[in-house]
Order: structure tokens, then sequence, then C-alpha cells
């Protein structure tokens, strides 16, 4: 049986295909103006990839912020949920999870059976999500895929003072204007956001070992300066932006509605 999971974020739809043994493919785009018809065109892609026609999916699964503007899935579950089976199964002893998206950042705790036991969220402040990243590209005129490429560990790291994405934007153009090196300044704004997330670590109670996801997870630096607030190792799946896509295409199977 092949089923679907569909997580329509606020930066990035992703769509995946599971055929009950492994991923038959995936495909993730830009969200834009129309969530619907991006949702649309990822599951087309991934069709096409795995050459199967959608007759032959049995459910499909929306998640994520925008999972209840898609008319044509077969039923929609949280992206807390989803997030927790998807990792589950990709590493079932995981006790905590990190997720840094677009637009917010949430911590879940997780049971000995993998199972959600709390979780905590920033959704109001973009201070601790890639948005702040995307601000921080801009000032610096770096390209955003390649922030993630960077290095993880520089010479060293510039102190940026404030958590607030509008006055560590002022930090660094200050700290440009005293001719700061470009890698040591994205450094100190990665520690910045870094701090961010102890709070929400925190209040789940953080348990090793901890799971790190989202677009975020795939810039080494942020990896590295996460490690290092948290005082644990991370582990970091190899297309962290696709396992709670991968937790709705696996919770699909449970009960087919198409």
């Amino acid at each position: 049986m092949i089923t679907c999971g569909i997580d329509v974020g606020a930066r990035t739809v992703k769509a995946l295909l599971w055929d009950g043994k492994e991923v038959l493919s995936f495909a993730i785009e830009d969200t834009g103006s129309n969530p619907e018809e991006t949702a649309r065109r990822v599951l087309e892609a991934s069709l096409r990839l795995s050459q199967i026609n959608l007759k032959d999916v049995a459910s499909i699964i929306s998640t994520g912020y925008g999972r209840c503007c898609l008319p044509f899935a077969s039923d929609t579950i949280t992206e807390i949920t989803c997030q927790a089976a998807g990792i589950r199964h990709l590493c079932p002893e995981a006790r905590t999870i990190i997720d840094i998206g677009g637009q917010d950042s949430k911590v879940i705790g997780l049971d000995e059976e993998g199972r959600v036991k709390d979780f905590a969220m920033n959704d109001r402040c973009a201070a601790g999500t890639g948005r702040f990243l995307e601000v921080i590209a801009e000032v610096l005129e770096i390209d955003l895929e390649k922030m993630g490429e960077m290095a993880s560990v520089p010479e060293g790291i510039a102190e940026i003072k404030s958590t607030c994405v509008v006055f560590a934007e002022s930090e660094v153009i200050s700290l440009l204007s005293q001719k700061k090196d470009k890698t040591e300044i994205f450094a100190g704004v990665q520690r910045a956001m870094a701090s961010k997330i102890l709070p929400l670590a925190g209040k789940v109670g953080m348990k090793a070992p901890v799971v790190f996801t989202g677009g975020v997870a795939k810039a080494r630096g942020m990896v590295a300066a996460l490690t290092e607030a948290l005082g644990t190792p991370l582990f970091v799946p190899e297309e962290p932006q696709i396992s709670c896509a991968r937790g709705a295409a696996l919770l699909a199977r449970k009960e087919p509605r198409v």
C-alpha cells in the first residue's frame, strides 16, 4: 500500500510517498502565495519521480500550518504528531525533537515509546526561526543556501547581544561597518539563535538522544551552535526537512480513507 504525506509549512511544502518499507520519492518547493497549488505540484513531482499514478495512492495525510487548505487530502494530522511519528521511525531511541522551520521553532518531548509527552513552541517571534537567518543573510549579502556550507567553527565568534530580529539586524550592520568577518558574524548570529531554543528545551525537560529537524538543521554552524548551547550531541537526519511528511505518510497507513 502506497501512502503520501504532505507537510504544508510556512516557507516550504514537502510531499513524500511511502510504500510501507521505504521512501519512494519526495519533493520540496517554496510555499509561495498559494499553498494548495504548491501542494498539488509537489505531489505531482513526487508521483513522477517514483513513476506512480495518483490512483495507486491509498491515502494522503496533510500536516503543517496549512494542512487544512488541501481539499484533496484524505485527512489532516497536526505537525507535532507527524513529527513524532517520523522521528520514531528514523530514531526509535529519540527522547527530544528540536524542529526549526521558517516561521516557528518547537521542542517536542517523547516518552519511551516515542509518543508525544510534551511540547513547547515559539511561533510569535522570528528570532529562533529560519526567518531570522533569512534577514541576516540579506544584510550580509550571502546566499542563504551557502550559509549552511560556512565553517561550523570559525576562528572567532562575533558577539550578538540581542535575540530580537530588528535589533540583531542593527548589530550586524554595525559589525560590518567595523570590518568584522562575515563568517564570525554569522557564527554569532547562530549562537544567539541557539540561545532562543534553550527555554523551550527547559519547558519540556529535554532528554537525550536529541534529534534536530527542519530546514535550519542543514546549516552545519547551527548544529554546532545548538550542540554547544544544549551540551549534548544532536542527531540530524539525512533529509531533516522531510521528517514531518514522512510521519504523515506513515500515519496514513493506519487507516486508508480514499
